[in-house]
């Protein structure tokens, strides 16, 4: 089992145009094989920061996720909506890869 958590701050006036992108996106990811769970959360201390937070059966199960419909579409909106890159964190039993 991996973990994915991936950190993202967006441009305040965008915030629900990210939001609802990305509950779209969860609606079809939560659908796929190999995924256990995918969820957005909201910091309370920044309304601009936006982490999600995913598990998944195997690293074998993200290949096809990255390609799907719904990641394509929300990467569009998600792209014009950051104010800068997102920290993406893969998280194994072995390691922790920082992106």
């Amino acid at each position: 089992m991996i973990y994915v958590v991936a950190t993202l701050t967006i441009k305040p006036e965008t915030r629900a145009e990210f939001i609802a992108a990305a509950t779209a996106c969860i609606e079809g990811t939560r659908k796929e094989p190999g995924n256990i769970a995918y969820d957005l959360h909201e910091s309370v201390t920044d309304p601009t920061r936006m982490v999600f937070v995913e598990q998944w059966d195997n690293a074998e199960a993200l290949v096809p996720h990255r390609a799907t419909e719904h990641m394509k579409t929300f990467g569009r909106v998600a792209v014009k909506c950051m104010a800068a890159p997102p920290k993406i964190e893969i998280i194994t039993p072995e390691k922790v890869d920082v992106r």
